[in-house]
């Protein structure tokens, strides 16, 4: 298959916003709310900033991939590095940032050229998988499902990028625990005061100290995330994917991210093993990481929207 897909690949579905505003509706309505990846590509990150682009980025070997949510049309717009490219950020700045994965690293692009503005080596050995990010306004930090830290990079008073990284060591109620995924995804709590990790391993969602590292277990009210993948927080509501299960968890937090109750739970016969979530008005888009499929250069890929709650 081509590398760039144009938008007649694109498949629209009918769907119904009757509570939206009706200028949003109706934009909402016109978008794709299915649209496919390359062939191979092996999807996991999404990142949508505030213009209806999305991006992801590639398990197999870490090229970038553009998509105008408004026609599905997508290209290929940085070649990556043969090493994955798992969660991204994009900020207001137009950078977007990309965790390693087993490559230990993290790399920040240009989301307009695709060219590479700094690239980070965070882990010194093998034992990494650089999983996913979030960008503050002071920041953007790294989880690694192996190793017990966040990676930090700090942007100056101007948002300049830095030299090198600093390393954040998590202790309290996080405990690295036998298996690969442990820290997974990562968003802010709503009031922009802690992080929220997920440990994907044991189900548990952890609020973060930026400035100590120490965690604690957030009180989901007996709800275990199992499977539990990327993080999105929007105001106080959190969505959890919990890839494997094929649903999105979907919370009302506390202001500070202390505790959290079970709102409702999003599937779709669509879902394939989504990984993360990012939001564009009233959509929610997901890539379907197909993890149960055999990763061979010929499996289809797509990533699909349904409404927000």
């Amino acid at each position: 298959m081509s590398r760039t897909l144009g938008a007649l690949a694109a498949v629209v579905l009918g769907v119904s916003l009757v509570t939206a505003a009706p200028a949003a509706a109706a934009e909402a309505h016109a978008f794709p709310t299915e649209f496919p990846l390359p062939d191979g590509f092996m999807p996991e990150g999404i990142a949508i900033g505030s213009a209806p682009t999305a991006y992801f980025g590639s398990r197999a070997d870490g090229d970038l991939f553009r998509v105008d949510l408004r026609t599905g049309a997508g290209e290929v717009f940085s070649q990556g590095p043969g090493t994955p490219s798992v969660g991204l950020k994009v900020d207001w700045r137009k950078r977007l940032f990309v965790s390693g994965g087993s490559g230990g690293d993290g790399r920040v692009v240009d989301a307009r050229t695709g060219a590479i503005l700094k690239s980070y080596e965070f882990a010194g050995d093998t034992n990494t998988f650089v999983n996913d990010v979030v960008v503050t306004d002071d920041a953007a930090y790294f989880t690694d499902s192996r190793k017990a830290v966040l990676y930090r990079v700090g942007f100056d008073r101007y948002g300049r990028l830095p030299e090198s990284h600093t390393t954040i060591p998590l202790s309290g109620d996080f405990v690295l625990t036998p298996g690969v995924n442990n820290a997974n995804g990562i968003a802010e709590t709503p009031d922009g005061k802690a992080l929220l990790i997920v440990q994907s391993n044991i189900g548990q969602l952890h609020r973060v100290d930026i400035g100590s590292g120490r965690t604690t277990v957030v009180d989901l009210q007996g709800e275990v995330l199992t499977n539990g993948d990327g993080l999105l927080v929007e105001g106080r509501t959190l969505y959890v994917v919990q890839n494997r299960l094929n649903t999105v968890a979907v919370f009302s937090l506390a202001k500070e991210g202390t505790s959290g109750k079970l709102v409702t739970k999003i599937t779709d016969t669509r879902f394939d093993v989504p990984t993360t979530v990012a939001s564009f008005g009233n959509r929610l888009y997901l890539p379907n990481a197909r993890f149960t499929t055999p990763p061979t250069p010929t499996p289809a890929y797509n990533a699909v929207s349904v409404p927000k709650p």
